[in-house]
C-alpha cells in the first residue's frame, strides 16, 4: 500500500489488541509504539514511545467492558496524541459503550452517549471512526466527522456462501420491533423473506415473545440484531420460532458480543444451533462457546482507515 503526505500511525490501547493487529497487518504497517499501564490507585498511565508530530494517528479502541476503563484509556492517549502535535487524531472505536443511553426514557435521565461524544471531541479527536451505532443518530451527537460502518456486509456474505442455492429455505427474522429496519437492510442483501417478533418488555432485562408476524414454518431461521446483551431478546425469539413458529432450525447473528450477565448460559441453552459474531468486541477464552462463530472486521476498517488517510470517500463501502 502506498501511503502519501504525512505520515500514517495505527496505536491502540488495551481493549481490543488483536483487532488492533489484524487491522495494522491488513494496511501492511506496524502497531504505533505505546504502553498503556495502570498505578496502582487505578489511575492509567498511557507513554508514546515514538513520535507522533504531524502525523496522521489513528487510535483502535473498543469501548468495551470494563466500560470506564476502557474509555478512559482512549481520552487519555488522545490528549497525549494532541499534546505531542499530531497533524490528526481520529478515535477508531469498533464498539462504542453508552450507545444505549440516547435518550431520556424518564424523567431526569442522563443522556449518556451524548456526554460520552462530547468527551472524546473535548479530549482532542478529531474524527471518529465506528461501527453499527444502536441509534443511528449519535452521530449528530458529534461536533467532529463520524464515519459510521455496518458490519450486515460481512454477516450476510458469510451467510449467502453457507445457505447457497437454498433460498427457499430461509427466512431472516427481526427478534423486535426496534430491529425491523436493520434486518430488512440485511434481507435484501440475500434476497429473502422477513417475518418479526412483536414482544413486550416487561422490565429491564426481561422480555415476553406474544406474536410472529410473517411465516416461519419449517423454514430455517436466521434472527439479526446489532447486539447481544443478555440475550434474553434472542433467545426467546429463538424458542419462540421453533415453539410458536414451526420453525426447523434456527441460526442468528449480530455485530456486536457484549454478553454479558446470564448471556453465555442462556445461548447455550437456547435451540439457536450457530450465532455468528463479529470481532468488535473480544470474547474471553472462558466464555467462548462451540456455537459461536467469529468474523473479522479488519479489512472492513483497514479499507475505511486507508479512505480517510487519503482523504477519499468513505460512501462506496456501503454500496
Amino acid at each position: 500500500m502506498n501511503f502519501h503526505g504525512k505520515g500514517i500511525k495505527i496505536f491502540a490501547a488495551n481493549s481490543n489488541l488483536a483487532v488492533a493487529k489484524h487491522i495494522a497487518n491488513a494496511l501492511k504497517l506496524p502497531l504505533g509504539k505505546a504502553e498503556v499501564t495502570t498505578f496502582s490507585d487505578g489511575e492509567i498511565s498511557v507513554s508514546l514511545h515514538e513520535s507522533v508530530r504531524g502525523s496522521d494517528c489513528f487510535i483502535i479502541q473498543s469501548t468495551c467492558n470494563p466500560v470506564n476503563q476502557n474509555l478512559m484509556e482512549l481520552l487519555i492517549m488522545i490528549d497525549a496524541m494532541k499534546r505531542s502535535s499530531a497533524a490528526r487524531i481520529t478515535a477508531v472505536i469498533p464498539y462504542f459503550g453508552y450507545a444505549r443511553q440516547d435518550r431520556k426514557a424518564k424523567a431526569r435521565d442522563p443522556i449518556s452517549a451524548k456526554l460520552v461524544a462530547d468527551l472524546i471531541t473535548t479530549a482532542g479527536a478529531d474524527r471518529v471512526l465506528t461501527m453499527d451505532l444502536h441509534a443511528p443518530q449519535i452521530q449528530g451527537f458529534f461536533n467532529i466527522p463520524v464515519d459510521h460502518l455496518v458490519g450486515s456486509p460481512i454477516l450476510a456474505a458469510f451467510i449467502k456462501n453457507k445457505i447457497g442455492d437454498n433460498k427457499d429455505d430461509y427466512v431472516v427474522v427481526s427478534p423486535d420491533l426496534g430491529s425491523v429496519t436493520r434486518v430488512r437492510s440485511f434481507a435484501s442483501r440475500l434476497s429473502l423473506p422477513i417475518a418479526i417478533i412483536d414482544k413486550r418488555r416487561q422490565r429491564a432485562n426481561v422480555c415476553e415473545v406474544m406474536n410472529i408476524i410473517g411465516d416461519v414454518e419449517d423454514k430455517k431461521v436466521i434472527l439479526v440484531d446489532d447486539m447481544i446483551d443478555t440475550a434474553g431478546t434472542l433467545c426467546n425469539a429463538a424458542a419462540a420460532v421453533i415453539e410458536k413458529g414451526g420453525a426447523k432450525e434456527v441460526f442468528a447473528c449480530a455485530t456486536h458480543a457484549v454478553l454479558s450477565g446470564p448471556a453465555i448460559e442462556r445461548i447455550k441453552n437456547s435451540p439457536i444451533k450457530e450465532l455468528y459474531l463479529l470481532d468488535t468486541i473480544p470474547i474471553p477464552k472462558e466464555n467462548f462457546i462451540d456455537k459461536f462463530n467469529i468474523l473479522s472486521v479488519a479489512s472492513l476498517f483497514a479499507e475505511a482507515i486507508e479512505r480517510i488517510y487519503e482523504d477519499v470517500p468513505v460512501s462506496p463501502m456501503f454500496n
